[in-house]
C-alpha cells in the first residue's frame, strides 16, 4: 500500500508542475484533465502526508525511551506514543478506504426517472412524493434540477417524470436510489380505511458525454408531434415535443418539456445518450456479476429495495435491513442516514473482496 502511495505522490508533484507549464495552460483540454486528475489525488495525498508526518513522530517518540527519562517524562512519553499509535491507525484506515476501487460514474451529473408501476392513481401520487423528495435533497445539496419530461396524472401525481441532477458527486450519492420502492398507506380516495400498497420504480442514469458513446445520426429516427398535457388533450399548436428512436437498440425517448423543439431534441439527446451508455454498462456488469457477487448499488431496477409505511412512520430498506421511524422528515429529502449507511456497506464489501 505504501509503495502505491508513494506512486500516486510522485504522480501528484508531477501534476503540479505540468500545471505550471505554459504549454499545458494554452491547452484548454490538457489543462482540464490534468486539473480533474489533481484534484481526484487531493484527498488520498493529503492524508498520506498527515500518515507519514504522524509515523515519523512515533518513531521519535519511540526513541525517546532508550534515554533514561525520569518517571513523569516517562508517562508522558508513553502516553504520546500511545495517541500517536492510535492515530496512524486511523490514517491507515482511511487510505485504505481512499484507495478502494473508484466507481468511473461518481463525479457524474445523473439523469433520474420515476414510474408509477402497481397500484394505479396511488403509484402515480407515490411517483410525486419520491420526485419531491429527491428534489428537496437536490437542493440541500447545492445542486441544480431540471425536469425534461413529465406525464402529469392531474392529481398530483406522475406517470413517469424524468429529470436531471448536475451536482458534484450527484452519481456517487444518488445510486443507490436504483430500484423499486414501495409505499403501504391508506390512499385518500380508500373510504374503509385499509392500508394499500403500491410501488414506483426508479432509475438512476448517469450522463454520458459525446465521446464515451458513439451515437451515429443514421442510426436515429426523428419523430415530431404537438405537445400534450393529462389526459391527451394538446396544449401546442406547434410540433415542438421531440421524439428518438436510436434503431440499433430500439431505446426510444421523447421530450415534450420545452416549447422550443429545438432545445427538446437536445434534452431527448442527452436522456437517450445516457440509456445507450447505461445499457452497454449494464451488460457489461452482468458478466461481471456471474463470476462476482456485485457490490450494494448495482442491482436491478425491479428488485424492491426500500418501503415506506405510512401508518408507522417507518422506512425499511432491505438491502441492508435498515429501519428509520422518520417517514415525514424522509420525504422531505433528509435521506442521508440511507445513504451514508449504504455507501459504508459497499465499502465493507469491496475490502472484503480485497482481502480474498
Amino acid at each position: 500500500m505504501l509503495d502505491r502511495l508513494q506512486t500516486l505522490e510522485d504522480r501528484y508533484e508531477k501534476l503540479n508542475e505540468l500545471l505550471s507549464d505554459p504549454e499545458i495552460i494554452s491547452d484548454p483540454k490538457k489543462l482540464r484533465e490534468y486539473s480533474k486528475e489533481q484534484s481526484d489525488l487531493e484527498d488520498v495525498i493529503q492524508t498520506y502526508r498527515e500518515y507519514k508526518n504522524v509515523t515519523t513522530e512515533l518513531d521519535d517518540a519511540k526513541a525517546m525511551l532508550d534515554d533514561n527519562l525520569d518517571g513523569d517524562m516517562y508517562d508522558m512519553v508513553k502516553a504520546e506514543i500511545s495517541e500517536l499509535s492510535n492515530t496512524k491507525t486511523e490514517l491507515e484506515e482511511k487510505l485504505k478506504l481512499l484507495l478502494l476501487p473508484k466507481d468511473p460514474n461518481d463525479d457524474k451529473n445523473v439523469i433520474m426517472e420515476i414510474r408509477g408501476a402497481a397500484g394505479g392513481d396511488e403509484a402515480a401520487l407515490f411517483a410525486g412524493d419520491l420526485y419531491h423528495m429527491y428534489a428537496r435533497y437536490a437542493e440541500a445539496q447545492g445542486w441544480k434540477m431540471e425536469v425534461i419530461e413529465a406525464n402529469a396524472t392531474g392529481i398530483g401525481g406522475y406517470k413517469e417524470i424524468i429529470f436531471m441532477i448536475n451536482g458534484d458527486g450527484a452519481f456517487s450519492k444518488l445510486k443507490y436510489e436504483n430500484g423499486a420502492h414501495r409505499v403501504q398507506r391508506v390512499p385518500e380516495t380508500e373510504s374503509g380505511g385499509r392500508i394499500h400498497t403500491s410501488t414506483a420504480t426508479v432509475a438512476v442514469i448517469p450522463e454520458a458525454e459525446e465521446v464515451e458513446v458513439d451515437i451515429h445520426e443514421k442510426d436515429i429516427r426523428v419523430d415530431t408531434f404537438a405537445s400534450s398535457g393529462p389526459g391527451g388533450q394538446s396544449v401546442n399548436t406547434t410540433m415542438s415535443a421531440v421524439r428518438l428512436t436510436h434503431v440499433p437498440t430500439g431505446i426510444v425517448v421523447s421530450c415534450q418539456d420545452g416549447k422550443s423543439q429545438i432545445k427538446n431534441k437536445e434534452k431527448a439527446m442527452t436522456v437517450l445518450r445516457a440509456r445507450i451508455y447505461d445499457k452497454f454498462q449494464r451488460e457489461a456488469q452482468a458478466e461481471y456479476d456471474d463470476a462476482r457477487k456485485s457490490a450494494v448499488g448495482t442491482g436491478d431496477r425491479s428488485e424492491r429495495i426500500r418501503t415506506y409505511n405510512f401508518p408507522q412512520n417507518r422506512v425499511t430498506d432491505h438491502r441492508i435491513g435498515l429501519t428509520i421511524q422518520k417517514l415525514d422528515q424522509i420525504l422531505t429529502g433528509k435521506i442521508d442516514e440511507f445513504i451514508d449507511a449504504l455507501v459504508i456497506e459497499e465499502q465493507t464489501k469491496k475490502l472484503e473482496q480485497l482481502g480474498e
